[in-house]
Parts: structure tokens; sequence; C-alpha cells
């Protein structure tokens, strides 16, 4: 059997027996310049693990703990909370008749939807960082369940905005999502991993399209009136959150080794300060570049949930149940569109880098954005309709490929960062509705066609993203002989003094793990050449 390619002190390949799935991607790529250590405590993980204990395979049809059900919790439970958010856009049509909504009502309860999640995704950022995952998860599920009940009881254009903007404080769980399998899978394929678990929670954008108008209706059929169903449609929505948190109390665990109190209180992790964690994330001015750019590919989708089912609706006078289901094919693409995304930065960085993984974003974007302009300009149904879906396909791969880029901006801040990149999904797509979609300024159409303008521009600032041990699309790595070193980009989060207490090994544990980013050609200019000669003894 190959030893693995990072050669770190602790690697594992535990679990590789006849018996493992077959499906399953995995970080192995070749045979290591390093000798491997038996790590004893990896016994008891399943899957091969690396020196901090992440997985380095990724098995989809596996709900092995913690690493696979870790996964799964994470990705239904964002996958639930989508579904909770927008369940109105489907049944707009009949709401706005139920509560005489105007179209600067609708407007405003689209932006209201998604701008509480500004808030709770920078606080989830915190939670996950001091608290954990778990906890994070189940109590964004819990607390906003009552808030989904909620709907069923407004009466008028006032409560309709302010519940719907309560809901929306559960999209915060994408960040915990995010952060649960960042800390449970590898680099070298975190990427796929992360589109994965992103790009099935964002489905729950094209399920709701189908599962409410469908509930609807049979509520309807049960003899209920138009009026009363839609109201009696969110409790099916409110019912699967609160089952979800609880199976993420019950199932879940934080880390690998364990649940971060647990490890807290044995002395095995270090309590973090917040206000360390927070001056590393908000100074890193990568930070900011990845917030902006996740405003214009993850916001840029959560606008298109709230619009294109009306869109579809008025343009091309469809039935309600038709436009929902052409409305549904745009989230149902994250099914395979986040994951392509994902891998293709993950196939980019064992090529060229971290250099490979940034302008496969900034390509995927771009390309997505186009394609939203044609959108907006189509004049047909199937001329709207394949411009869309290739948008769709754009802008959520491109999603995927951005969390392939943000786990390595910071080791010792990943919630938080991760927090705040998630909030620029949502800041964006309150922007994006303000200025086009929530007054009759323009058309559906005109601002569909500006917002896709709009994210062409907003996505070049990817060019300027630097990593002084890798560079960026355009620069190569720094030359110097320090700042060159992962060791030490990743080590520069601690002072000296928290050196030396070891605060900072798993940072660089981290690093070690991190040098596949250098790209092939790099990391075999680093293989030391043999020697050749006569030993001395002969």
């Amino acid at each position: 059997m190959a030893p693995s390619e990072d050669g770190s002190i602790g690697s594992s390949l535990h679990g590789a027996t006849a018996r493992e799935q077959v499906f399953s991607f995995s970080a192995e790529d070749g045979p290591s310049s390093q000798a491997i250590r038996s790590d004893i405590s990896a016994a008891k993980f399943a899957i091969p693990v690396d020196s901090e204990h992440r997985a380095k395979v990724f098995r989809p049809l596996s709900f092995a703990k913690p690493h696979m059900r870790a996964f799964h919790l994470g990705w239904i439970s964002f996958f639930t909370c989508f579904i909770s958010t927008f369940a109105a856009a489907p049944l707009v049509p009949v709401i706005r008749d139920n509560l005489d909504l105007t179209k600067t009502d609708i407007g405003n309860a689209g932006v209201a939807s998604v701008s509480g999640a500004i808030f709770s995704r920078l606080a989830m950022g915190a939670v996950c960082d001091l608290l954990g995952a778990r906890y994070g998860t189940a109590f964004s599920l819990l607390l906003s369940a009552p808030a989904v009940f909620s709907m069923s009881f407004v009466s008028d254009a006032g409560s309709y905005l302010a519940v719907r903007f309560m809901i929306g404080f559960c999209l915060a769980t994408f960040v915990s999502c995010q952060y649960w399998t960042s800390v449970m899978f590898t680099g070298k394929i975190i990427g796929l991993v992360n589109g994965c678990a992103g790009g099935w929670g964002d489905m729950g954008g094209g399920v709701t399209q189908l599962l409410m108008p469908m509930v609807y209706h049979v509520i309807k059929v049960a003899g209920a009136t138009p009026f009363t169903a839609w109201r009696f449609a969110f409790f099916i929505p409110g019912f699967l959150q609160i089952i979800m948190g609880i199976l993420v109390l019950t199932l879940g665990q934080d880390l690998p080794d364990g649940n971060l109190s647990t490890l807290q209180k044995s002395g095995q992790v270090s309590k973090d300060k917040f206000s360390k964690v927070f001056w590393f994330a908000v100074k890193n001015y990568r930070t900011w570049i990845l917030f902006v750019l996740y405003g214009f590919s993850m916001g840029v989708e959560l606008t298109i949930n709230n619009v294109i089912s009306g869109y579809f609706y008025d343009r091309f006078h469809l039935t309600l149940h038709t436009a929902g289901i052409i409305a549904a094919s745009f989230g149902m693409a994250n099914f395979f569109a986040r994951p392509f995304g994902g891998y293709a930065s993950d196939v980019a960085a064992r090529l060229f880098g971290m250099r490979g993984r940034l302008w496969t974003l900034w390509i995927l974007q771009t390309v997505g954005a186009l394609f939203c302009i044609w959108l907006g300009r189509a004049s047909t149904l199937p001329i709207a309709i394949l411009a869309m879906m290739l948008f769709s396909i754009g802008t959520q791969a491109a999603c995927g490929a951005l969390f392939g880029v943000a786990p390595f901006v910071s080791r010792r801040s990943l919630g938080l960062i991760s927090g705040l990149t998630g909030a620029g999904g949502n800041f964006g797509s309150g922007v994006t509705q303000l200025l086009f979609f929530s007054s009759s300024r323009f058309s559906t159409a005109e601002g569909l066609s500006l917002m896709g303008v709009m994210a062409v521009v907003c996505t070049i600032p990817v060019a300027f993203i630097h990593f002084p041990q890798w560079g960026s699309m355009f620069l190569r790595p720094s030359q110097h002989e320090e700042r060159s070193k992962e060791e030490h980009y990743y080590g520069g989060e601690w002072t000296e003094e928290e050196k030396s207490l070891g605060l900072h090994e798993g940072s660089i544990k981290f690093a070690e793990n991190s040098r596949s980013e250098r790209g092939r050609k790099a990391m075999l200019a680093d293989i030391p050449t043999p020697q050749t000669g006569t030993p001395a003894h002969v």
C-alpha cells in the first residue's frame, strides 16, 4: 500500500479495507518522499485522516461518524432552512391577493428575507469559532422555527415583511455547514466537499418551488380555501426545522476528536479569545474581497430565488404550477453545479496551486454573470429557460469554487471569515433587490440584465487576492525566504507568548497540510534530488 502524498506526521490509512465504499473522492495522489509514522489515535476513524484527523477521502454514500455524519447533518440543516426562507416565493401570487400586497411590498419582503441573515451569519461565524458548529446549527434551526409558524398568522404587508425578515435568520446555517465541513475534511478535497454541502443545501431553494405549491394544492383539495391553504402550508417547513435541530444536537460532533466543549475541558483544545479571532478576520483584506465576490455569486442566486417564479409567471403568462417547475430547475441545478465548481477548484489546485483556484473562480463567476444578462434579454420561453439554466450552472459553480479558496484565508479565524463571506451573499442580494426589483423603475427583465452587468464588474477584485506563499492570478509567490512559507502565513496569527504556550500548533499542522496549494510543478521542485556517487563505505 502506498504512503500518503502529504506525508505528514500522524497520517493514517486506517479503514482502507475491502469493505470500504467504492464511490469516494480521495486526496491520495501518489507516494511521498517522507516517512509516515503510525498514529494510534487515528485507529478510531472509519476513513483515512491527516495529521489534524481531517478526512482525506469523501464518501457521500457513507454516514460514518464523525466526518460523513457532520457532512450530512450540515447540508440537510441548510437545505431545510433554505426551504423555510423561500417558502413564500412560489406562493406570492396567492399571498399578494390575500394581503393586498403591492410590487413594492413584495420587493421589500424579498429584501427582508435575506437581510436578517447578514447579522445572523456574522454571529454564526463567532459561534462556530467559540462554541462549535453543532450548537450553532441546532440553535439556528430551533430558534427560527417559531418565525416559520408565525407566517400562518400574518394579516398585512407589515407583518408579512417582519416575519420573512425573522425567518431569514436561519440562513446562518450555511456558515455552520461550511465551517463544519472545513474542520472535518482536508484542504486537498475541501472544494468538492464544501461544494456538495453548500450546493445540496442550496437545492432547498429549488425544492421549495415544487414543495410549497404541492402542499398548498393538497390542502386546498382537502377542503380549505386558497387564503387558508397557503397559511397551513407553512407548518411543513416549521416542523422540518424542529426535527433537524434535535437530530443535530443528538447525533452531531463538533470536531474529529470530539465536541469542542469536551475537548476544551480536557485541555486538548484551548479556548480562544473573540477579540483575537475577530481582529485577524477583519484585518485580512482577502476577507472583504470574498465578501464582495460572494455578494455577486450567492447573492445573485438568492435574488433569483425570490423573483424567478414571478418573472416566468408574469412575462410568459404561465400557470403558478408551471412557473414553479421552471423556477425549481434553477435551484435544483445546485445538486451538480456547485459541487462541480468545488471539484474544478480542487483539480486546478493540484495542477497550478492556489493560482489555479483563483482563475477558476473568476472564469466561472464571469461566465455566469454573462448568462444572467442574456436571461434578462430573452424574448421567448425556450431561450429564457436555456439562459436561466446556463446562468444557474455558472453562478452556482462559482459559489463552490469560492469556498475552495475561503478555508485557506485564515486558520485561526475560519468561522468568522466563513460568516463574513456568507453575509456578503445576503448583502449582495439585498443590494440587487433594492436596486433592481423593489420598485417600478425597472422591469424584472431589465433588472436581471443590469444585475448581470454589476456581477461582471464586481468579480474583477478576485485578481487582487494574493497569498505570499502561493501568489495570485497574475503575480508569483513571494521570493522572501520566510514569507514564502505556509508556516509563516498561518503562524503570523499568533503572538510569541501564545506560541510559547503551544496554542499555534493547530495552525502549523494546517500549514503543513496546505503545501499542496503550491501546485504540482512547485511540489516537484521541492522534492530533493537523490544524491549520486559512491558511498563512503564502499
